[in-house]
């Protein structure tokens, strides 16, 4: 507990200050976040970080954080484009599927593709999320963190009905729970910081975001399940890894993005 208690109060000092800078700091710990998590899947997979599509993999996932703008500021060729690169490292991975002679699979490849765009465009959103407002950011890092708060001491106390066999801990109580509670957090908050829509309909966008939060938590409960591992790392002593931490971001973000919020 006391390892744990130290490491998210050092990860606040660092954290909290980039995400009040924003700017070029949101944008390089974003970059960073995702080359991590990227290597944890890696490795969950047993897979070299050396490895020519473990390389692609985390470039991938660092190239999909890079702002759109970007290519079009430094007239950057079609080619060189975010979009083409990652279709260049899908096509390079193919490649290395034969030239590997099956030490790197069609799967192989299929995994890690998926985990360039699930990271990738992920942490992407966190700098979108930053560059429409601060206040946008902390919606979403509210939702998070008061239904992940919430169902895990509703659970403790009420939880009675199993939620899944993926994560066995988990309860329809303390789902439930969390999700109220993180309403209630987000109506208050909306009352204060105003979002893109009116408030009942910032409600009901607050309801889907903590559901689909809490789907985030089970697939990567899933992938760490699937991959036989306690946890998705060790960067973070007594939290596990990165995708320990932002899993629920991972896919909360995005929804976020595809309901205008961050425009």
């Amino acid at each position: 507990m006391k390892t744990r208690v130290i490491t998210a109060v050092v990860a606040l000092i660092i954290f909290v200050p980039i995400l009040i800078a924003g700017g070029l700091w949101i944008q390089a710990a974003a970059s960073l976040l995702a080359v991590i998590a990227a290597s944890e899947v890696v490795l969950m997979r047993k897979t070299l970080l050396v490895d020519f599509g473990a390389i692609l993999t985390m470039l991938g996932a660092l190239v999909m954080t890079l702002p759109a703008t970007l290519w079009d500021n430094i007239h950057a060729p079609i080619a060189l484009h975010r979009t083409s690169l990652l279709y260049i490292f899908i096509l390079l991975m193919l490649l290395h599927t034969v030239i590997a002679k099956n030490k790197f699979s069609f799967e192989d490849a299929g995994v890690f593709t998926l985990t360039m765009m699930y990271v990738g465009m992920g942490f992407s959103m966190m700098v979108a999320a930053r560059n429409a407002g601060l206040d946008t950011l902390m919606f979403a890092f509210l939702i998070v963190w008061i239904t992940d708060s919430g169902a895990y001491m509703i659970g403790r106390k009420l939880g009675k009905h199993k939620l899944t066999t993926i994560s066995p801990n988990k309860t329809w109580e303390g789902s439930i729970g969390g999700t109220v509670v993180a309403v209630i957090a987000a109506a208050v908050y909306l009352f204060f910081f105003p979002q893109a829509y009116s408030w009942p309909v910032m409600i009901v966008i607050a309801i889907i975001l903590s559901v689909a939060g809490q789907f985030g938590d089970l697939i990567e409960s899933g992938l760490k399940r699937f991959y036989k591992v306690k946890d998705s790392g060790t960067v973070l002593p007594g939290h596990g890894g990165i995708l320990d931490r932002f899993d629920s971001m991972l896919i909360v973000l995005p929804l976020m993005f595809l309901f205008g919020l961050l425009n």
